[in-house]
């Protein structure tokens, strides 16, 4: 009776098994395997007693098509990890490019955005071919320093809430007709009040005033472009210092491409004067496709995942209240839910399923429905970052303002650049008075020409923003992270940055915080800042005194100590604002300090073009044309500039106190 018991097997094999139709809760759900597994080793011992051949061979086929499904399996999960690990390399490798691009596009915008620093280059020919007294001169020189610092803090706002691209468009459309209006200004000639029939002396400063804006956006744009991407990284004082350096040197090779290329031809077809009209036009055409391209170019990675951290960061520290803390939509949601009581009755299904009463159309609604709340909530998320960085942007920039270090960092920041920007925009007249009557008009000044002066400050000053720079990664201490530090004593150690002292170090009044250095020498900001300072002072302490008038040749050493100096403190100034207070809002800190050098350069110039009417008025220092030549002509402006300079000093060491006293790493 073989078969009748090769029937029975059958059938208690195919009761062993669980179907989804007669499903029983009183019985497993996953017994198909381990019945696979007891059929398996019946089927083995069936084969090795020689009966029910056919049965062997079932079983081996099972078997095989079991391993096939289970190498299927670990196939398909290994092939899900290498997916999701080329996806990660490939996300990551492109934010790398992406990051990389626009550091060089910003380094590239920077280069170009310094032309108002090639002033020195045309300034005196407004004086000469416009017939502009030196008060128009230095006002056109103010207006654009004016219009390029006091709008900062507003496009530096723009830059933090709507990414530098939009900014970096804004600044094509200002240096584009502001060059132009200025290029056909020049053209015209002299004004009606000077004599001639050209343009109003009104359209000349609205047209700079178009340049200055320009300036500002374009700078800020590539400056907050490669702090947002690099500031949390180990080097990010040298990311940080190379497109303010290359906004530096814009005015050297700018000024160079004008005098070398860009030049006026005598009768003899001899090389004469850089054109300002075609120098005006090239400097248009060139900034707007700069402006233009970075609209694309400049783009921060990774800036949710840099708010999130800084929003974690700021309510961990003790900043803010409790009640101060970022609440999501959600959260909201829930605590007025709890807080509230609801009545009402849950409405009664009719009993059929979902799929009971479906057809195409309204298969085809719920897939339309479906789309829609993934877009709902695609924007509703979108909507929840917007609102959670302008609540830490705002935080910040409040805690920022009522920091009374940022106010002693500011004011000294204002006593230091006044002097070196009216330093560098009049230049170009200080020439002259250092010539000596008795010099032949048809050999260069013995103290240099402009374009000379202009290169050695862009050098210069380039020179000391990237060592300066590279010097504060190497020796400077760096905090934990890269957000906001403690803006009270009573913070200095309840943020996570600052760890709580030990059983053993309760009686301590400081404490040391935990630091990430590099180096086993640690050298605050300061110590270079300082110094670098006092060398401005000393470029200035040279002019005063008789030696430059004496020996014209030696100007230029007052014009490289002028141009470390100025370079240093516009390098370690938006260094020690990012470090200090974080760079989520760095485009905003930076704008509100940076605005306070439009006002040093409005006071300083106009000392200098009050010094310098005056000596010409008294006739003692009068030359030809107008102008004024002898000590008298800058030497007080020069001695104030100096006192100017040790007063920044004394007030960035109050500044560095308070710093030192709440814990904060500088």
């Amino acid at each position: 009776m073989p078969s009748t018991a090769g029937n029975d097997r059958q059938q208690q094999q195919h009761a062993r098994f669980i179907d989804k139709r007669d499903f029983d809760a009183n019985r497993p759900l996953l017994l198909r395997d381990s019945e696979d597994d007891g059929d398996d080793d019946d089927d083995e011992r069936d084969g090795a007693n020689g009966h029910g051949h056919g049965h062997g061979r079932d079983a081996g086929y099972r078997q095989y098509h079991r391993r096939s499904r289970d190498d299927g399996d670990d196939g398909s999960v290994l092939d899900e990890v290498v997916t999701e690990i080329v996806k990660r390399d490939r996300k990551l490798l492109r934010r790398r490019v992406v990051g990389i691009m626009s550091f060089i596009w910003g380094v590239g915008s920077a280069l170009c955005a310094g032309s108002i620093t090639a002033f020195s280059l045309y300034g005196p020919l407004l004086q000469t071919r416009l017939n502009y007294t030196q008060f128009r001169v230095n006002a056109v020189a103010v207006a654009a320093e004016i219009a390029m610092y006091l709008p900062v803090p507003f496009f530096g706002y723009l830059c933090d809430r709507y990414t530098p691209g939009p900014i970096s468009l804004a600044s094509a459309f200002l240096f584009g007709p502001g060059y132009l209006l200025a290029a056909f200004t020049y053209k015209s000639g002299p004004p009606v009040d000077a004599g001639g029939n050209g343009w109003s002396f009104a359209v000349m400063l609205l047209a700079f005033v178009g340049v200055g804006a320009g300036t500002c956006c374009m700078y800020l744009a590539a400056v907050t472009t490669c702090a947002k991407n690099f500031g949390r990284g180990k080097h990010k004082g040298i990311m940080l210092a190379m497109p303010i350096a290359a906004f530096g040197l814009s005015g050297m090779w700018q000024s160079q491409v004008g005098t070398h290329l860009l030049y006026e031809r005598g009768p003899g077809g001899q090389k004469g004067d850089v054109d300002v009209f075609r120098y005006f036009l090239f400097l248009a055409i060139l900034l707007f496709v700069v402006g233009v391209g970075g609209t694309f170019a400049l783009r921060i990675v990774d800036e949710e995942e840099l708010i999130d951290e800084a929003v974690e960061e700021l309510e961990r520290s003790g900043v803010i209240d409790e009640g101060d803390f970022f609440r999501s939509r959600e959260e909201v949601r829930a605590a007025l839910s709890s807080s509230s009581v609801s009545y009402g009755t849950m409405e009664a299904g009719g009993g059929t399923g979902a799929g009971a009463g479906s057809t195409p159309d309204t298969l085809v609604e719920d897939d339309s429905q479906s789309l829609t709340l993934s877009q709902e909530e695609s924007r509703d998320r979108m909507e929840e970052e917007r609102r959670k960085k302008n609540w830490l942007l705002n935080q910040e920039t409040r805690l920022f303002l009522k920091d009374k270090t940022m106010w002693w960092l500011a004011v000294g920041f204002f006593l230091i650049t006044g002097p070196g920007e009216a330093f560098i925009n009049n230049v170009g007249t200080i020439i002259p008075t250092l010539t000596p009557p008795s010099s032949p008009p048809t050999l260069p000044p013995p103290a240099g020409n402009p374009a000379t002066h202009v290169t050695i400050i862009a050098l210069t000053s380039t020179l000391a923003r990237l060592l300066t720079g590279y010097l504060s990664d190497l020796f400077a201490p760096s905090p934990t992270h890269s957000h906001l530090q403690p803006t009270s004593p009573t913070l200095s150690f309840t943020t996570s940055s600052f760890p709580r002292p030990n059983s053993h170090q309760q009686h301590h009044h400081h404490q040391t915080p935990t630091l990430l250095t590099r180096h086993p020498l640690t050298l605050s900001r300061l110590t270079f800042l300082l110094p670098s300072a006092f060398l401005l002072s000393l470029g200035f302490l040279y002019l005063a005194t008789p030696l430059p008038l004496q020996h014209p040749a030696t100007f230029p050493l007052t014009t490289a100590l002028v141009g470390l100096g100025y370079g240093a403190a516009f390098a370690l100034v938006p260094i020690v604002i990012s470090v200090v207070w974080g760079v989520e809002n760095f485009g905003t800190n930076w704008g509100v300090v940076a605005m306070f050098p439009a006002a040093g350069a409005a006071v300083w110039g106009a000392v200098y073009s009050g010094g310098y009417e005056r000596a010409v008025g008294g006739g003692a220092d009068a030359g030809a044309g107008g102008q004024c030549v002898g000590w008298g002509c800058y030497g007080f402006w020069a001695i104030g500039c100096m006192v100017s300079v040790w007063v920044a000093m004394g007030l960035w060491g109050v500044a560095w106190r308070g710093w030192k006293g709440r814990g904060v790493v500088v």
